[in-house]
């Protein structure tokens, strides 16, 4: 009897970690998308990979997980470049990826053009 309680609390605890594991995935992959739709550049692959796990201490003072996670995204739709993304419970602490699309005024000529009407 006291086996099967030890089963169920491994079990329990195991099912805790999938599932803050799977909610940092979707935080991340809608972080992920936002900043390529920022960038004006093309998300591959509708996904982020976990690349890395480890402890650290949360802003509350508990222990946490600071999960690593990379996605792919393109300029053009030929290359590929990976982004990185970095979260310390659900709070996003790194970035690195598409920075965000900046638009440059088009200058004018600097001087003006004369238009001859006779022609």
């Amino acid at each position: 009897m006291p086996s099967l309680i030890l089963v169920m609390i491994a079990a329990a605890a195991a099912y805790a970690f999938w599932n803050s594991s799977r909610a940092a995935a979707e935080r991340a992959e809608v972080l992920g998308r936002n900043a390529c739709r920022a960038a004006d550049v093309q998300w591959l692959d509708q996904s982020v990979h976990a690349t890395g796990l480890r402890v650290c201490r949360l802003p509350s003072g508990w222990l946490g997980f600071e999960r690593t996670f990379r996605f792919d995204y393109s300029h053009d739709g030929v290359d590929r470049h990976s982004g990185r993304l970095v979260l310390r419970g659900e709070d996003l602490i790194a970035f690195t990826g598409p920075a965000m699309a900046s638009v440059t005024p088009l200058r004018g000529p600097s001087r003006p053009i004369d238009v001859d009407p006779g022609e």
